[in-house]
């Protein structure tokens, strides 16, 4: 395979992936009780991400707390929280 094939296969399993989301916030802490500071919730139990496409690296919860926030498959198989879909399918 080359380079640009490569790459191409590369974007589309991540659109792939990224559109299991439920976004139901959990892996942003939506229900930790510190949520990340760039969490918003849209409707009930619908959530999103204020800087999605540059929220990779360090962030900050609402009390302040510095985390590394990952692409989600970096979590696996280690994912706390049941109901999200990549834990179910993975």
């Amino acid at each position: 395979m080359d380079e640009i094939a490569y790459s191409q296969k590369q974007k589309e399993d991540q659109q792939k992936y990224e559109s299991l989301c439920r976004r139901c916030g959990a892996c942003c802490g939506a229900y930790s009780g510190d949520p990340c500071v760039h969490l918003e919730q849209e409707t009930a139990g619908k959530y999103k991400c204020s800087v999605y496409e540059t929220r990779i690296g360090m962030q900050k919860t609402l009390s302040g707390k510095n985390f590394a926030c990952v692409p989600i498959r970096d979590l696996r198989p280690n994912l706390p929280f049941e109901g999200c879909v990549y834990y179910e399918r993975c």
